[in-house]
């Protein structure tokens, strides 16, 4: 009797535990999961809750292959603002107005994360975008202060990089900008699934909320790490199950001109977790028209990349993700049926590294890569999407085609799959 008594007693405590274990936790430098250390082969796939909306049979068949392939994570996109008509942006976007959202992608996301629940599947949910290919801050800029015009980098005509993000960065210091971004931050914590009806914020199906897509501080240093502390601080006060990571790229190779600090920029203690981006083809490392002359540089420079963000991620006591890389087609090209020689090669080196670095405890929990185009084909290989064109994993700002993987990409699926299972071993 007296253990049945003190059975009763502690299974409240128990079922407390249970559930919340069925959310991702960090304990040090590792993600844990269920008890058990998490770690993951993921991808990124922003457009998923526009299938969710407007093709449920093509989300259904993508996940499936994902699921097939051991991909378990997934980076998605919980935020675009309007309008609809702007150059080079995804269409239709989630908030068309500040605080007027398209139900129909609303319930897409609803049913993006019941679907991946089905396959045990984790969600990264991107907040923001320091990037006009969506929105982001350039728009909430424009929402105040509907005098201004977002000066769009290329491939808009005469656009320039520098300038953009030097008027992106300012959203750090319009707090009319960032209420109305915190209002959407609310929301989207908030929100009820209309299908599971289970809040977003109770979902373990969500491995963590992300402040924003690679912000940069540029000449706002401490406006910027103000605004992901206190970003971070607000959706802690409203979410106890789950992580929140700030989605920075990392110290790239133009860190000091960007403003990046990986120990300064996830040093808030409302930050559970610092990622690193990874592009040598962007970076002008790579050249796929001298690959002899520019490939073993590539894959040196990728490792010590990796390496240098896993010490800076040590420094912190917190866990690492590599969260976007890519490379192209062999040659650059952006025809579908090109080879995939250099891609796979350079894919396997990088999966490699991270399950090294993996198996040795470091600070790398984890890799998603850029990007899964499945079925999807572009309008045009090498054009620039349009409204109405299929989504794939190329946004609307870059040549389609340039880094999607598609699912005709056989020789690159079997090779994700493979270390899929070594990756994802550890859990």
């Amino acid at each position: 009797m007296k253990n049945l008594l003190l059975f009763c007693l502690l299974l409240p405590m128990m079922m407390q535990a249970q559930s919340k274990s069925a959310f991702v936790q960090v304990k040090d430098q590792q993600f844990l999961l269920n008890g058990s250390t998490y770690t993951f082969l993921g991808t990124n796939f922003w457009y998923g809750h526009h299938l969710g909306a407007y093709d449920t049979a093509r989300l259904i068949r993508e996940l499936d292959r994902l699921a097939a392939m051991g991909v378990q994570n997934l980076r998605i996109l919980g935020s675009s603002e309007g309008p609809d008509e702007e150059p080079w942006r995804m269409s239709p976007a989630l908030q068309t107005k500040p605080g007027v959202y398209n139900e129909a992608l609303l319930k897409g996301m609803d049913k993006l994360l019941v679907e991946m629940r089905k396959r045990n599947m984790k969600a990264v949910v991107v907040l923001n975008n320091f990037w006009p290919w969506s929105g982001g801050m350039a728009q909430y800029r424009v929402w105040v202060n509907n005098t201004l015009h977002i000066p769009y980098p290329p491939p808009q005509p005469y656009g320039d990089w520098h300038r953009y993000q030097v008027f992106a960065a300012l959203f750090y210091k319009e707090p009319e900008a960032i209420t109305l971004f915190h209002n959407h931050v609310k929301f989207m914590v908030e929100r009820v699934n209309g299908i599971s009806k289970t809040a977003y914020k109770n979902d373990p199906t969500i491995m963590s909320w992300q402040l924003c897509n690679e912000p940069r501080g540029m000449r706002q240093l401490d406006a910027f790490r103000d605004w992901i502390h206190n970003t971070a601080q607000l959706i802690k006060s409203i979410d106890k199950n789950h992580l929140v990571c700030a989605g920075v790229e990392g110290e790239t190779n133009d860190a000091p001109y960007a403003g990046m600090d990986v120990v300064k920029d996830a040093n808030s203690p409302f930050i559970d977790y610092t990622t690193a981006h990874l592009w040598v083809q962007n970076w002008n490392i790579y050249d796929p028209n001298r690959h002899e002359l520019t490939y073993r540089n590539t894959v040196k420079y990728m490792q010590e990349y990796i390496r240098k963000h896993v010490t800076l991620a040590a420094k912190l006591n917190k866990p690492l993700v590599l969260e976007e890389f890519g490379i192209g087609r062999d040659k650059g090209s952006m025809d579908i049926t090109a080879a995939v020689k250099v891609r796979d090669n350079y894919y396997g080196k990088v999966f490699e590294e991270v399950a090294q670095l993996i198996q040795s405890n470091s600070a790398l929990r984890g890799v998603n890569f850029w990007a899964w185009g499945g079925e999807g084909r572009p309008a045009q290989s090498g054009g620039y999407w349009k409204k109405g064109d299929a989504y794939i994993g190329d946004p609307p700002h870059e040549q389609q085609g340039w880094y999607s993987v598609y699912d005709t990409d056989k020789s690159t699926i079997q090779l994700i799959g493979t270390h899929a299972a070594k990756i994802n071993s550890r859990n």
